[in-house]
């Protein structure tokens, strides 16, 4: 537990390890012994077919909400569940109080279906700025971890995203129409272009990842929900990437975003799908 006169960076060097654990364990105790064994009374729809909940994601959340605010007292959590239920509860990343921003499954979806393509994402950020995130692809046993200016890791092994192989088509993970506006459809439409390969994206969480590891060159995303993006852009960052709006700005996760936004192995990159985005040649 983190005392009064501890700050943040000296309770993540002290119980980073203790973070994990709590994700591990959630994991283990509510995803993983429903993977590929979901009753059809565990699965429900929110905005639609394409928008699953499950029983796994519910009990995650409840799991991580108890263990991340007893690990540090005055935090609050951010989860997507809870969130659904009340979206006031969302107001809480632009407060003063450290929050966790949870993601329990990210990937529903590929959970329901079997498919292994899905993690548990967690960040730790104050004031708007991401401090910490975790991201945990149970199926895969793999677990992701960055720490603002410390560096992006994988199962221990600095991850350093680099920059795309010179002359090669870039490789784009895109939102899926499904949630997009017109607007935005027409944005990412500028990708359809000589020299990029786009492609919808599965899990948000795990894209970040393949563009950390340098597998993906980059991402356009249209929409903000902080629980899929945070985790993710912090350990991008840590890599060596970068993240633009089509401003010019970096993504924030207290939102107003010019979208769709883009998050890529180096800032050249960055910069290169901001212009097609938004009608750049």
């Amino acid at each position: 537990m983190i005392e009064n006169n501890e700050t943040i960076d000296e309770f993540l060097a002290q119980h980073a390890a203790d973070v994990e654990e709590a994700v591990r364990k959630a994991a283990a105790a509510e995803i993983m012994p429903r993977f590929r064994q979901l009753a059809a009374h565990e699965v429900d729809q929110k905005s639609g077919p394409h928008d699953l909940v499950t029983d796994a994601d519910r009990l995650a959340e409840q799991y991580l909400t108890e263990a991340l605010g007893s690990l540090l007292p005055g935090s609050v959590v951010v989860g997507e569940e809870a969130v659904h239920a009340n979206p006031a509860s969302y107001d809480a990343i632009c407060g003063d109080a450290p929050v966790w921003i949870v993601d329990p499954v990210d990937g529903t979806r590929q959970f329901v279906h079997g498919d292994d393509g899905f993690c548990t994402l967690v960040a730790l950020a104050r004031h708007g700025v991401l401090l910490a995130s975790w991201t945990y692809a149970p199926a895969r046993d793999q677990l992701a971890t960055a720490v603002r200016g410390k560096g992006a890791f994988l199962d221990g092994g600095r991850l350093q995203s680099g920059a795309p192989d010179p002359g090669r088509d870039l490789r784009v993970a895109t939102s899926h129409p499904d949630y997009t506006t017109d607007e935005q459809k027409q944005a990412l439409l500028g990708l359809w272009t000589e020299g990029v390969q786009p492609r919808a994206c599965g899990s948000a969480g795990l894209e970040y990842l393949a563009v950390a590891r340098g597998e993906l060159d980059s991402t356009a995303f249209s929409w903000e929900a902080a629980w899929d993006h945070a985790a993710g852009i912090l350990l991008v960052e840590e890599a060596g990437g970068a993240h633009l709006t089509r401003t010019g700005e970096p993504f924030r996760i207290t939102g107003g975003n010019d979208l769709p936004f883009t998050t890529a192995r180096d800032a050249a990159t960055a910069r290169r799908v901001v212009e097609l985005l938004s009608g750049g040649a």
